[in-house]
């Protein structure tokens, strides 16, 4: 199968407000769509939509993953089958130990694929080099999970727990908000280094800058609940030119 994920006329809402109209997207698999798209338009719900976040409640459509149309999945079973994001705010959790939390994650997702577990020196030892890899501080596997990090620190984290689940399906939603140029670079390293032909990454972004480390293969442009356009990497420089009002509705 060509196509990773089909998500077909998907319509959501958060609390009262209505915000995917009828959506429909083709994540093909070992690509890399970008979406693009201004404030308000849907980006991030439709992450959350993906991987079937608490807030966001489905009205109708289907999100098919490799055929699988996974909406009423939780999101624990879509993780487990190898979606996963990388959030916007990435979110504190005190006395939850990193290195811990991540080892039980992985862990997890090697039982549900069949596989044997890591032991801690294993696991430690994969932690450590992809740690270094990243240019995180190596005292960050063994603090609670992203307290007291920087921003950039938390954005490097999420790429450390992708790198170390090893999912197939990646949805990146504003991965570069609030990076300087080192950490952003360290952070499109991390990515790039995922791709293998195999993979498919949704990288959801308000700036084009991210685009320039890590090429895309396909841009959407979503707009008021829909993805109103789709162009090559070339779009990112009309866009930036001329706005997204320049390209009406599809």
């Amino acid at each position: 199968m060509s196509n990773m994920m089909e998500i077909k006329d998907l319509q959501a809402k958060i609390g009262d407000k209505k915000i995917l109209n009828g959506l429909n997207l083709t994540l093909e698999k070992g690509k890399v769509h970008a979406i693009m798209g201004p404030n308000g338009a849907g980006k991030s719900t439709l992450s959350k939509a993906i991987v079937g976040h608490y807030d966001i409640e489905v009205l109708g459509g289907e999100i098919l993953y490799r055929g699988e149309n996974i909406v009423d999945k939780e999101p624990e079973e879509r993780a487990l089958d190898g979606i996963f994001l990388s959030f916007q705010h990435p979110v504190e959790v005190a006395g939850v130990n990193n290195a811990y939390f991540l080892r039980t994650a992985v862990n997890a997702k090697r039982r549900h694929e069949g596989k044997d577990e890591l032991n801690a020196a294993e696991f430690l030892r994969e932690m450590k080099k992809q740690v270094e890899t990243l240019g995180m501080k190596p005292d960050m596997i063994s603090r609670s999970l992203n307290e007291g990090f920087s921003g950039g620190e938390k954005k490097r984290n999420e790429i450390l727990q992708m790198q170390m689940l090893q999912p197939d399906m990646i949805v990146l939603d504003e991965i570069d908000s609030g990076l300087d140029i080192d950490a952003l670079r360290a952070v499109s390293e991390g990515i790039n280094s995922m791709k293998d032909g195999e993979r498919s990454f949704l990288v959801i972004t308000h700036y084009s800058r991210i685009l320039d480390y890590i090429k895309p293969d396909y841009i959407h442009v979503l707009k008021d609940g829909k993805i109103v356009h789709t162009g090559g990497p070339e779009l990112v420089a009309q866009l930036e030119e001329e706005g997204y009002e320049s390209l009406g509705e599809a």
